[in-house]
């Protein structure tokens, strides 16, 4: 008997025995999910599915994380941006909807998460319509954990700077039922900050006028704590009962800036005092039941709910240099807002599953509730209804190598202000679909279209003005209309040896996108919203991951290039931008040497290009046991920058906020694990029920 012909039993018995080890395994590790299996003889780092990556996270991974942030950041997939150290995730410069078993979930839970017993990293760059607008979804599969408690603490104290992360998760079990209580500290207190800052503003008679600002220091606090309690009761393939309360706490979020004001028409210079900040809690109350029943059916019910009381502040002060009374203002601006807002969202879905098919059908209903007072207005009370119905179905099919899903969702919104009795109602639809065709394991290619809506939100549409400074103003636009976006993306996925990744093309349009909207009334500059005239962007990217050692040297990245053009009254802009991360993990011995570079993604929306973080981190942390101790600097190289630059005609702006970021750190983390422990349920769907919360002025 040859060798050839043993490759070939020993292969076809792979293939038999295969699915229903997987199909044990599925039994064993999830709750009732029954996925569509496909057969995998080679089982690389990640696999290309029709409608997602999956990585399976290695040894060396696990035993280098003591929670669950520490291993995503470990699995270094491409495209993902992710920093333990400031508790942040983006894809692409976009946010992530994290999942955990298919239930949606915070940075904090995925925090509290035991490696060990994630299973899978589900990577969807596609998300059907079940995941509402989300741009990316991560979905973490955990496994029914062999302990029957875990705690979990971590402290990272910066060593220059009140700045640091603190938290604490304790897991209990008694037969079916988990206990979960935990919470986390973040502190920021008086980081010291400047503001590079230039503007000038053109009259409609064509006068203009320069304002030059000289930085005199400012700070920032950003510090807030979280607490959480959960119940789970699980009865494997038939029920699954959720209940989690939490309460995050704003403690202190400002931001005072001082600088020394040079007009060009000659004038005195001013000194200028810029404040704002706001400072509030959120209670809230989530509720999921799943019942799975005959026939490879699932009904799901989850429920949500949130409180926001507190209040948004600003204060904008112009004073001569040479003022003899320290309360003598050429300008005194003070706004305040409470805010006592409220949000209810309620989802039902039904799920079937074929052979090779699988259908998804779903309703949800979200109302907000807000009530804002706002003090420097002899506490004039304002109130504002919103609500939002969304249907949607989706049909899933296999057929070969190809792959096919195509649905419709259907959105209904309405908001309207008590006092005015003025608002708008649309119904918006949401076509989707998705066509994937394998080549085999190492080779996909995908083309996916997706479409989703935007309501206009509490700021953009609360007509009482507010004064940002000596003759600017901003008032909210009760006529604008939920606006509509559409995506098409070509995505080119690969696994070569020690090589995986994607490249591909993205188009993007928002026809009517909510812009702000600049125009002069008399001698004040005011700032409104509209419906523009559309935003189209086209990006082209590239995400690799190279094992350049293998189990020692690992690299990923992210690179794009983004041209766009936005069109609104009066205007019509183009950008062009590149941006992009970069990885590097270097382990052995039990060290982990990591080092990260993040340029932000430059946007323009309206007539602002905006751009978030960019930031470098160097981190060595070593394991030991039960104990992970590491050391790190947050922006060795560089200087720390975030702004945006307004190209209107009437106002033409650049700012620059830096802030003293570099910031060496020292981190401990803690993991005890004991006795038998059930896994935390399995949540296939979760709706969002955010309270709003009013913005005070502000430059």
């Amino acid at each position: 008997m040859t060798t050839k012909f043993l490759n070939r039993i020993m292969m076809a018995a792979t293939a038999i025995l295969l699915p229903a080890i997987a199909s044990a395994q599925e039994t064993a590790d999830t709750i009732a999910a029954h996925e569509l299996h496909e057969i995998v003889i080679e089982a690389p780092k990640v696999i290309r599915k029709a409608d997602m990556d999956v990585y399976h996270p290695s040894k060396s991974a696990v035993e280098n994380s003591k929670n669950g942030m520490q291993l995503l950041n470990n699995l270094m997939i491409p495209t993902l941006s992710v920093s333990d150290a400031l508790g942040t995730i983006q894809a692409a410069g976009q946010s992530v909807q994290l999942r955990i078993n298919g239930r949606e979930s915070s940075i904090d839970q995925v925090r509290a998460l035991l490696p060990e017993t994630i299973k899978r990293v589900e990577w969807i760059d596609n998300p059907g319509l079940r995941y509402g607008g989300a741009n990316y979804v991560l979905n973490f599969i955990v496994s029914n954990p062999t302990v029957g408690g875990s705690l979990m603490a971590q402290a990272r104290p910066a060593l220059n700077q009140a700045w640091g992360f603190y938290m604490a998760d304790a897991k209990f079990n008694t037969g079916r039922s988990q206990w979960e209580v935990g919470g986390n500290f973040k502190l920021t207190n008086k980081l010291k900050s400047h503001r590079d800052y230039t503007e000038t503003f053109t009259y409609p008679d064509g006068q203009s006028i320069t304002r030059d600002e000289t930085s005199l220091g400012g700070s920032m606090d950003n510090s807030m704590a979280n607490v959480w309690a959960s119940y789970n009761y699980v009865k494997p393939d038939t029920t699954v009962f959720m209940a989690q309360i939490g309460y995050h706490r704003n403690l202190n979020d400002k931001f005072i800036y001082n600088g020394l004001l040079s007009l060009s028409n000659g004038a005195d210079d001013v000194l200028l005092t810029d404040i704002n900040g706001n400072e509030g809690g959120t209670p809230s109350l989530s509720l999921y039941w799943q019942q799975n029943l005959s026939h490879k059916q699932m009904l799901i019910v989850n429920f949500n709910s949130s409180f926001y009381s507190g209040r948004s502040y600003s204060s904008y002060l112009e004073q001569l240099p040479d003022a003899r009374n320290p309360w003598d203002y050429i300008t005194s601006i003070n706004t305040e807002i409470k805010d006592h807002n409220q949000a209810y969202a309620i989802e039902a879905d039904y799920v079937k599953n074929w052979g090779n098919g699988r259908l998804t059908a779903g309703a949800s209903y979200t109302a907000n509730r807000n009530r804002s007072r706002y003090d420097n207005l002899d506490g004039r009370i304002f109130h504002q209804r919103q609500d939002k119905v969304y249907l949607f179905a989706e049909y899933f099919h296999r057929f070969g190598k190809w792959t096919a899903a195509a649905g419709m969702g259907l959105q209904y919104t309405d908001f309207r202000f008590k006092e005015t009795n003025q608002g708008n109602h649309s119904w918006s639809p949401r076509p989707q679909a998705t066509i994937t065709y394998s080549l085999n394991q190492s080779h996909n290619f995908r083309l996916n279209f997706t479409s989703w809506q935007s309501t206009p939100t509490l700021a953009e549409t609360n007509i009482v003005p507010q004064q940002l400074d000596g003759f600017q103003w901003r008032v909210g636009n009760q006529d604008i209309k939920t606006a509509n976006s559409y995506m098409l993306t070509f995505r080119y996925g690969f696994n070569l040896p020690r090589l995986n990744g994607s490249l591909g093309i993205r188009a993007f349009t928002s026809p009517n996108a909510i812009t702000p909207l600049l125009y002069w009334d008399s001698d004040r500059l005011i700032t409104t919203y509209e419906n523009s005239r559309g935003l189209q962007n086209l990006s082209f990217f590239f995400a690799p991951q190279i094992e350049i050692i293998p189990n020692w040297l690992m690299a990923s990245g992210y690179v794009q290039f983004r041209m766009e053009r936005m069109r609104g009254t009066g205007y019509d802009l183009h950008s062009n931008a590149w941006s992009g991360n970069a990885q590097l993990a270097l382990t052995h011995w039990g060290f982990t040497l990591t080092g990260q570079y993040v340029r932000a993604q430059r946007d323009l929306w309206g007539e602002k290009i905006s751009w978030g973080e960019d930031l470098n981190i160097i981190d060595l942390s070593y394991n030991w046991k039960a104990w992970q101790f590491s050391a790190g600097i947050i922006m060795p190289f560089g200087k720390y920058d975030q702004g945006n630059k307004l190209l209107s005609k009437w106002n033409r702006n650049e700012q620059h906020i830096h802030l003293d970021m570099r910031m060496p750190y020292i981190s401990v983390s803690y993991n005890l694990q004991w006795g038998r422990q059930k896994r935390g349920a399995h949540k296939l769907v979760d709706i969002e029920a955010n309270a709003d919360r009013s913005t005070a002025g502000g430059r």
